[in-house]
């Protein structure tokens, strides 16, 4: 599939048509076609349309204050953070040149602290991306500085294995090393031709310095001087010691399935596949169990299975929900896995037993064979062949909340994260996209969906990251983007795709304009000039936002998804959003019966002109019987008003109120420099709220993993209950970090009918 091509350039002067937030040395691009188009025309005309890095809006800059780059040399330039760095970088001719001639493997000396030390070229590429509408983000240069101790400069200490762009480094011509060949041993059989090495994989690759097989998973495969190369992110050594980045041939690279040698029981950062029945026993890798210890029963997950040195029979590694263990996963000093300290503990098999949510600790947990199916169809999901209800608010604080809990971040996959965290861990309003039949090609996606990430999130607490890079590979394998597996997306971006293009869902929110119905799987809030809207709730944005585009809803959807009014990482339109905990829809709905304002009876009439009326309210739509109507249009400054007659069914008694039509929120997703989080609101009391990221912490660096966290936050209900006033003059910086993230960084927000439900 051809990637759509663009023309890069960079700002060397402020000039007509740049925004004042841009200073010389950004970088912006413009399509290829749309460029070659406009050269054509030949016209007079110098002004270019185009777009800068971090900002979707198009501006219409004067040429004399671009020059043109290649795609190559912006992204070295924007590997630079800072403006004034990138425009002085430009100039360094020699030092562009020099670093686009660089291969992987090639000698260089690297600038640390104002020594230049020797290393090697290990990758060359993106080291995270940008905003998702992004074309490009900075090409780095990973280097290795040696293969012995750290190399030690005045005052400081300079890390074996570096990122850099390309202004900190330079070719050592001097060098005369050469790096050693790698090879494959000939007893190692090769992967079948329709089984190509891919991002995510886990594999096998050897040295000739080293006669033992060394592991790791592939983060990225590219072509680089003609030849695929596969750029691996490898495993701790035996000692836990820090492993590294290679950078390899692709037919140096085995798939670990395909290695003949016996594997080792567990390394630390294997990709966990289902293991199946151990001895008997449903308990599986990553199954959540109970074991009991002298103090009573204890929580945790299963991150190994196996055998330990001078002890029989088989043992499981536990990671415990609290500090109860006695370890952080090694036995004997060899790891055998990753956790924090005190919350690792090795038992037999036989001293655990299967933790089913809901199941408290005094009584008989059932197993997959006699438990009540909550469903009428099912598919064999991680050792256990139920499916699993969302998360009840009585469980969550047991379930999700802790280090290690929600869902294992992995190579820019926050957004998916928060979203699937969002949708099922606490809430089963989307649970049709889970059973509703699927073409063939797409059932893959559905099970993988379904059996590696729902189930296990609320069986378990917890998803790892390689369940998530499945889903991300898959759909990267059906075509719908080539960079799935590896660049930052938008959540909207992926919901649609997953509902729309694949499994085909009805979209649940129906628009009506002018008599035509459209329907959509999100709404994004957009506000005209007029709005009056300071400190806003999410029932006034929305409000206002349909006032504004004359629009209704058809029918009450069982998912509403709203984007708030904000665009890319930096502009956003309110510096703080009031949660709405309900969203009152009632006024919204083109043919529902609707409350007169002053009487509360059944209103006959709609009045725009009053919407903005400070004698009501500030924001509203307005309905009024026909007696209110006339009382309420007979003061001079309504005269001019012409109200519309509104829906009214038959039967309907017109002294009664008729009832309210409410959303539920029970989940907020948030974005701040470019990362990804996700607030769950899953209990009716206000103070009832977890706070989730993917990727909380990291253990080791980049041979290391994203440890996910669910935070309990009911700190939250405190600003909620603050007065307006206060809450308008309560600046983010004396905000709580939490809270902070809720009300300053919302990006969507996610209600659900409360009538809509698969489990009861």
């Amino acid at each position: 599939m051809d990637q759509k091509q663009d023309v890069f350039f960079i700002i060397t002067e402020r000039g007509k048509g740049v925004p004042l937030y841009v200073d010389p040395g950004k970088i912006c691009y413009i399509n290829e076609q749309r460029y070659l188009s406009l050269l054509s025309q030949e016209s007079e005309s110098q002004i270019l349309p185009v777009k800068f890095l971090g900002d979707s809006l198009e501006y219409k800059v004067d040429v004399g204050c671009l020059h043109q780059l290649t795609a190559v040399y912006a992204g070295f330039l924007q590997a630079i953070d800072v403006d004034a760095e990138r425009l002085d970088a430009l100039l360094k001719k020699d030092a562009l040149e020099a670093a686009a001639a660089l291969k992987v493997d090639s000698p260089v000396l690297v600038e640390r602290y104002g020594v230049w030390n020797p290393g090697t070229v290990r990758y060359i590429g993106s080291r995270n991306k940008g905003a998702y509408y992004d074309c490009i983000s900075g090409t780095f240069f990973r280097i290795d500085l040696g293969e012995g101790d750290e190399v030690w400069v005045p005052f400081t200490q300079v890390k074996p294995d570096v990122q850099v762009p390309f202004t900190q480094m330079k070719p050592d011509v001097q060098s005369a090393m050469e790096p050693a060949p790698l090879s494959v041993p000939e007893q190692a059989p090769k992967p079948p031709p329709e089984d190509p090495v891919q991002e995510g994989d886990r594999v096998v690759f050897f040295t000739d310095h080293e006669k033992r097989a060394r592991r790791g998973m592939v983060m990225e495969v590219k072509q680089t001087n003609g030849e695929m190369m596969a750029y691996i992110s490898t495993d701790r050594d035996e000692q836990g010691g820090k492993g590294g980045d290679i950078t390899l041939p692709i037919g140096c690279v085995l798939k670990e399935k395909y290695h003949p040698s016996d594997m080792e029981s567990m390394a630390p950062y294997q990709q966990l596949q289902d293991t199946g029945m151990v001895n008997g026993s449903s308990i599986t890798l990553y199954s959540r169990v109970r074991v009991k210890l002298a103090k009573g029963f204890e929580y945790g997950v299963v991150r190994w299975i196996g055998e330990l040195p001078k002890l029989e029979g088989t043992r499981l590694g536990l990671q415990l929900d609290s500090k109860s263990g006695v370890s952080d996963g090694t036995f004997m000093d060899k790891r055998y896995f990753m956790c924090p300290p005190k919350q690792g503990l090795f038992v037999k098999l036989s001293s655990c037993s299967l933790d089913i949510p809901h199941a408290s600790a005094g009584e008989k947990v059932p197993t997959s064979s006699t438990s009540t199916k909550q469903t009428t169809q099912h598919y064999e999901t991680d050792g256990e062949s139920d499916n699993v209800p969302p998360v009840n608010s009585e469980d969550v604080e047991r379930l999700l909340i802790g280090r290690m809990k929600g869902i294992q971040g992995h190579c820019n996959s926050c957004y998916m994260d928060s979203a699937l965290f969002s949708l099922f861990s606490c809430s089963s309003v989307l649970d049709s996209l889970l059973f509703k039949p699927a073409e063939p090609k797409d059932q893959p996606i559905q099970r993988t969906l379904l059996r590696d990430i729902v189930n296990p999130l609320r069986r378990h607490g917890f998803v790892e990251a390689s369940s998530v890079m499945r889903l991300r590979k898959q759909l990267q394998e059906r075509g719908y983007c080539a960079t799935f597996t590896t660049d930052e997306k938008d959540p909207e971006e992926f919901l649609s795709l997953i509902m729309n293009k694949i499994l085909s869902l009805e979209p649940p929110i129906k628009l009506c304009s002018g008599g035509r119905i459209q329907s959509s799987f999100c709404y994004q809030i957009f506000l005209d000039d007029t709005h009056n809207l300071i400190l806003p709730t999410v029932q006034q944005l929305m409000e206002q936002s349909f006032y504004s585009g004359q629009l209704k809803l058809s029918e009450v959807p069982s998912c509403l998804i709203l984007q708030m009014p904000r665009f890319g990482k930096n502009f956003k339109m309110f510096q703080k959003i009031i949660p709405s905990l309900e969203l009152d829809i009632t006024a919204l709905i083109s043919e529902g019966p609707q409350q007169c304002l002053l009487c509360g009876g059944l209103a006959g009439l709609e009045c725009a002109e009053c919407f903005r009326d400070p004698a009501f309210n500030t924001n509203g739509f307005k309905y009024f019987c026909h007696t209110c109507s006339s009382q309420v249009h007979s003061h001079p400054s309504r005269r001019s008003h012409k109200p519309c007659p509104c829906f009214m069914p038959d039967g309907c008694l017109h002294s009664v109120a008729p009832p309210r039509d409410k959303m539920e929120l029970f989940a907020v997703l948030c974005i701040d420099t470019s990362h990804y989080v996700s607030f769950l609101k899953y209990g009716p009391n206000t103070t009832d709220w977890a706070f989730f990221d993917s990727m909380s912490d990291r253990e080791g660096e980049s041979d290391g993993y994203n440890i996910p966290e669910v935070r309990a936050c009911p700190e939250v209900a405190r600003y909620l209950d603050m007065p307006l006033t206060q809450l308008a003059h309560l600046q983010p910086r004396d905000m709580g970090d939490l809270a902070k993230r809720l009300f300053c960084d919302a990006y969507m927000y996610l209600y659900q009918s409360p009538n809509v439900s698969l489990y009861h």
